[in-house]
């Protein structure tokens, strides 16, 4: 993905460092590097922008740096296309908040840690990711390319379009009225709607000219590399649908494969769709 040198997100806060909220924008890249040209040394500025000038021993590496940008650049494109997208319907689009941390941190939604991956929070509008996360994609999933992770966040931010349009609310809902596999079920509908959203990220992204040679398949890859059938293998050796959450391999591909060509909301409503998919038989769901 093209991604360096270009604009970030004011709407990232990094907490990778002692806890620090520091939000990590342009204009704090631009300071930096106009520090370094006068001092050649930036370690005591990044010491103050990452710790709020604390003495921690732990700073962030050159690559943690580097994927903090990336990932406000990132956001920073999902602004730019929601905007656009929401306008075309006449809606307005609040931008999603986005925290980096390490290990553990608060959320809205409680604690916050690596062990449970990204994920979104309605209650503060908020994703969290510890980029611990990217390592994983590349080994434990096989699914490596910076575009892998852009996924992850696509796929994130697409909650929060489901929260601004009122669909998380009415999954939330739901969650007393039907039995656990039935509400299993719904999940698997929603996250595949935010498999079909981060689709349509990925297909204006392309209209931009952002994407390179690779890119669309480490996002395909990603997709099909986090579904419920192939972490159940994986992890217990079976496969057991009434515990899905997801989708499978092929739902989630499916569906981001669906968004992407598309480019729009029309064919993203997974939760009237008849059909779904799992490996190559058709179910009734």
């Amino acid at each position: 993905m093209k991604w360096k040198g270009r604009t970030t997100s004011g709407n990232v806060t990094d907490r990778r460092i002692g806890g620090s909220k520091t939000a990590i924008g342009g204009v704090g890249i631009a300071v930096l590097l106009i520090y370094t040209l006068i001092t050649g040394d930036p370690s005591a500025l990044l010491g103050n922008l990452f710790n709020g000038g604390s003495s921690n021993n732990d700073p962030l590496t050159a690559e943690e740096i580097e994927m903090g940008e990336f990932v406000s650049v990132v956001l920073a494109d999902t602004e730019v296309v929601w905007k656009k997208v929401f306008a075309e319907y006449d809606k307005v689009y609040k931008p999603a908040k986005l925290v980096l941390y390490r290990d553990t941190t608060n959320s809205g939604c409680g604690t916050a840690s690596s062990n449970i991956g990204p994920f979104y929070c309605s209650a503060d509008q908020t994703i969290y990711i510890d980029l611990i996360f990217y390592k994983d994609l590349k080994t434990r999933f096989n699914a490596p390319g910076d575009f892998a992770m852009a996924y992850v966040i696509a796929h994130e931010v697409g909650h929060h379009i489901q929260y601004q349009l009122g669909i998380l609310e009415e999954f939330y809902d739901m969650r007393t009225k039907v039995s656990t596999t039935e509400f299993n079920q719904l999940s698997v509908r929603l996250e595949l709607q935010a498999d079909y959203m981060a689709g349509v990220w990925a297909h204006h992204i392309q209209g931009m000219g952002y994407l390179e040679e690779g890119d669309l398949q480490e996002a395909i890859n990603a997709a099909g590399a986090v579904g419920d059938d192939r972490i159940q293998e994986q992890t217990q050796g079976r496969v057991t649908p009434d515990n899905f959450t997801h989708g499978t391999s092929e739902q989630r591909v499916r569906w981001f494969k669906k968004g992407f060509a598309a480019g729009d909301l029309e064919d993203g409503d997974t939760f009237s769709a008849t059909t779904l998919y799992y490996r190559n038989e058709l179910l009734i769901a």
